[in-house]
């Protein structure tokens, strides 16, 4: 069992209790730019489990949430094509921030400000457990990744890039 401190409620992991929804919590040394590879590292899961939660515009400016590998980029081209939009490209940080209502880097694709659609990377369900963003930088949860679908009606695409 990885060691963890508690963590103060965030709006996903209240998200998570209204719908009675069970999770791990797990924290770690936040590190800027270190992104989802550093938690990885930190709490020595594989990267591939461990997802970032983007936030990104359509040609429209309207956001929308990506679920992707931590150890893979986003084919925005693919996203935009695969969604049926003209154009995906990501929010500047403090857009970004607007929706969600979380620190960029901190970003929980449960409990947003804006409910925005979801997409998830489809080889992403075929896991067990992967260990998301739970609202706060530093603080991840571990959940089954069907929730996505199930309770944010996240849509499965295949855009992942090798990094």
């Amino acid at each position: 069992m990885s060691k963890s401190r508690h963590v103060s409620e965030t709006p996903a992991t209240q998200f998570l209790k209204q719908h009675k929804v069970a999770y791990t919590e797990h924290t770690y040394e936040y590190v800027d730019h270190g992104g989802a590879g550093e938690a990885a590292r930190q709490l020595g899961l594989d990267p591939h489990a461990v997802v970032k939660t983007l936030i990104m515009e359509d040609e429209s400016a309207k956001p929308l949430i990506i679920v992707m590998h931590g150890d893979r980029e986003v084919s925005t081209k693919n996203l935009a094509r695969q969604a049926g939009l003209k154009k995906v490209e990501p929010c500047k940080p403090e857009v970004a921030q607007r929706h969600s209502g979380y620190q960029v880097g901190g970003t929980s694709p449960f409990g947003t400000r804006k409910k925005m659609p979801v997409w998830v990377e489809a080889e992403m369900l075929d896991y067990p457990v992967v260990y998301i963003n739970g609202g706060r930088r530093g603080y991840l949860i571990g959940i089954d990744p069907k929730v996505l679908v199930g309770l944010l009606g996240a849509k499965t695409v295949s855009v992942a890039l090798e990094q």
